[in-house]
């Protein structure tokens, strides 16, 4: 896609949406309503989308997301190579999603070029406070990310992932 159309398409509005209603509370309206007008700008967005307060969006183009999903406050998702949100997705506060890391070049990270995967997100999975997804993660059907934990590779469905670096913990659903 054209840098120039993405630009003015998706990134540029999504920005001023949020950066205009940032100053709104976190309560069930303003959340509803901040989802309701971020919308238009993704690449793909189902129903009922609740977004929290200073959430960053960088190529809201390449993000798909399902319906009843909610996005709590200071999340930031870096999506260049794609992000799959399906329905009734949970993602608590400050979680970092990045789909790209950097490589070295000339003994440096600064201008190393970015590789990287999509990132999926299976329907109903929880992703705790202050966890960072890495690029190439799908994370499961129900699965809880435990708070302050890194995703990382394919996370089962119906599974507690906790830790850092992350792994599945025994749980009894019962």
């Amino acid at each position: 896609m054209n840098k120039f159309i993405r630009l003015f398409r998706y990134d540029l509005p999504l920005h001023f949406v949020l950066l205009f209603t940032n100053w709104l509370p976190d309560n069930v309206v303003f959340i509803r309503l901040r989802g309701r007008l971020a919308r238009p700008f993704f690449k793909k967005c189902g129903k009922r989308l609740g977004i929290g307060r200073n959430v960053t969006f960088y190529n809201p183009s390449q993000i798909e997301i399902g319906n009843d999903v909610y996005i709590a406050l200071g999340c930031w998702f870096s999506s260049s190579l794609g992000v799959k949100i399906e329905d009734e997705v949970l993602f608590g506060p400050y979680n970092i999603i990045a789909t790209s890391n950097h490589t070295r070049q000339n003994e440096s990270y600064r201008f190393g070029k970015s590789i990287g995967k999509k990132i999926i997100f299976k329907k109903g999975c929880w992703i705790g406070a202050n966890c960072t997804i890495l690029a190439g993660t799908v994370v499961g059907e129900g699965t809880v990310i435990a708070a302050n934990s890194v995703g990382k590779g394919n996370i089962p469905n119906n599974s507690i992932y906790a830790g850092n670096p992350g792994k599945i913990k025994n749980f009894n659903h019962e």
